[in-house]
Formats: C-alpha cells, structure tokens, sequence
C-alpha cells in the first residue's frame, strides 16, 4: 500500500481498502501438516480430506467475498491444487475474475500425515519433474493457470541454468502463463538478481517472484525492488513469519515493536504485519496464510491500514540476520 505520511496505522473509516493487495495462500489448508505456529488448533481435530476441503473452500468464499483476486497453491501443498480447482469450477463466475498462482518443483511425500514421516516434500527442479507436474496441474486447474513459479528457488538450483528446462518455461509463457519463481533461504536476494539475467531465445524468461520478505527477514528488499522496476509481478509470502507475528506468539523481545504499535494503534499484530509488508513499494500483493475465518477477517484488516514512515521505522529494528531468521524457520516442528 502506498505510504501516506499524514495518515496512522489505526483502522480509518474513511480510508479506501485495497483487498486486491492481499491474496490468498493454501499452504496451511491443503494438507494436513505444516509448520505455521500454532496450527495444531487452527485446524479440525479429524483431518481428512473432506474436512480440509470444507476450510479450504470456507476461506475461499470469505476471500472472494471481501475481494481478494489472488489465490496462490502449489504442487506440493498436499491437495491444495485440487480443492481450489473444484472451487473455481462451482463458481465460475469468480473463476473469471481471480488470478491464480501454483508452484511446481517440489513433490508432496507425507502421505496425508503429520508426524512418522522422513520428508514432507522433497525438492527437485528437473525438465521429468516440470513434464509430470505441468499436466498434474493443469488436469486439477484447467484453464485457471496465470502464474507458475518454480518452486523455492536457490542459487544453486538448475531452475537457473539448465536450457532444456528455460525452453520449456519458455513455452509455457509464450502460452499466456506468467512463469517466474519462488525463492527461499538466506541468499534470496543473489536468487532474484540471477534469475532477472536469465534469458531464453534473447528475452527475459521470467516475470514474477513469490519471495519470503516480513518484519524479521527484510533481506531481499533491494533485489525485490530490481525486480518490480524490471516489470516483474512480485508476490510476498510468509509475510507473518509463519506465525510468529501472530499475536498470540508475538510474545517475546524480538516482537516488541510490534506490540508496542498495537497497542498505540488499537489495530492487531497480524494485520500490521501485513500492512507493512502491502507497504513496501515494490510488493504486489501480499499472501494471508489464514486457517481460519477468525485469522482471515483480521489479516483483511491489513487492507484498512496505512502505516507511516514512522510507523516502519518504529518497525525496523526487528529484522533479524537472514542466516539466524532461516536457521528459527528451519526448526519449526510440522503439526
């Protein structure tokens, strides 16, 4: 959101939302384990595949509603693909009007479980695993594929090297589909920069970017900044830090700021954590990562709120070493 120097963080009658710069997430909805804190609560205590369907379509419903026009999934959020196609197909009408993200490169191995299991995704950014992965999602999400990202993107990964794979990433965009890439890690922004000079047939391959960026890891802000001036769609994610600027786990000295402009605000952690990341300049849109309608409704709040320079500045002491804030991310238990 735009910064306006006279305006506060605090909710204003009178401000214009902005929904559209708030999207939907379904990782935290599409399978029954994850690793936002918290979530062993968020979720029905009977995790089966139709209880899940039932959330995900119920915050689906509430994020249209309230006009939210992205939704993002992907390949390995367990069966997240397949419940936001069987939405669009009973709502058509929204189908048309949305904008629809996924994720191809890792593949979903937990089996539908949440402990007992050696890995719940397993990583590979291969031309097989694109092949196979490009006709899952398209058999899941037909004609509702605007934007395909290879999935936690590194600086070592062949996603920036290998040219039978940018051909067929090529071949996808020359389609209508925006391709770009998720980034993860500490080298986020060395990620962005090496992946805005890839090029295939003398062009740019890529034109989007889903990247981790909140009050705690701001260290791919400047590449970010690059890819928004170069055209890129720029997507953020984790914007809550999975859960930990929650309110409820924004309890200890590394979250102190935040409360503290809660509390002069009135206006809850969660939703000025969004605000602040719908802040930045170059943010496109900023996910939710909601679980539940309750979280949904308070993370839209974000969309009323304006925080000033102040406001940030008040805010940026929080951001931790990206080396330390990944290693924290890195320990977080699936539940």
């Amino acid at each position: 959101m735009p910064t306006d120097p006279a305006a506060t963080a605090t909710p204003a009658p009178a401000a214009r939302p902005h929904p559209a710069r708030l999207g939907l997430g379904t990782a935290a909805v599409g399978r029954p384990g994850y690793i936002n804190l918290g979530r062993d609560t968020d979720l029905p205590a009977d995790r089966t595949v139709d209880a899940l369907r039932a959330r995900t379509h119920t915050l689906l419903d509430a994020a249209y509603a309230a006009g939210v026009r992205y939704l993002d999934t992907a390949r390995s959020y367990g069966r997240a693909e397949e419940f936001l196609g069987q939405w669009l197909a009973e709502h058509p009408r929204a189908a048309a009007e949305v904008t629809v993200g996924s994720k191809w490169g890792y593949t979903y191995t937990a089996d539908w479980r949440t402990s007992g299991v050696a890995a719940h995704e397993v990583k590979e950014h291969s031309t097989a695993v694109y092949d196979r992965q490009i006709h899952e999602t398209r058999a899941l999400l037909g004609d509702h594929l605007d934007v395909y990202l290879v999935h936690s993107v590194t600086p070592d990964s062949p996603a920036l090297t290998d040219p039978a794979l940018h051909r067929r990433l090529a071949a996808l965009a020359a389609e209508g589909v925006r391709v770009g890439l998720s980034t993860s890690g500490p080298a986020q922004a060395d990620t962005i920069r090496r992946a805005l000079a890839v090029t295939a047939d003398g062009r740019p391959l890529f034109t989007a970017v889903q990247a981790t960026w909140n009050l705690l890891e701001t260290s791919a802000a400047p590449a970010l900044a690059e890819a928004h001036a170069a055209g890129w769609l720029v997507v953020v994610k984790e914007a809550m830090a999975n859960g930990r600027l929650a309110g409820r786990n924004a309890t200890g000295p590394d979250t102190a700021a935040l409360r503290t402009l809660a509390q002069h605000t009135g206006a809850t952690a969660d939703a000025l954590a969004l605000a602040a990341a719908a802040a930045q300049p170059w943010a496109d849109t900023v996910l939710s990562g909601a679980a539940t309608p309750e979280q949904l409704t308070s993370n839209l709040a974000a969309t009323h709120l304006r925080p000033t320079p102040e406001d940030l500045a008040a805010l940026a002491p929080m951001a931790e070493p990206a080396e330390a804030y990944w290693r924290t991310r890195a320990a977080l238990p699936w539940s």
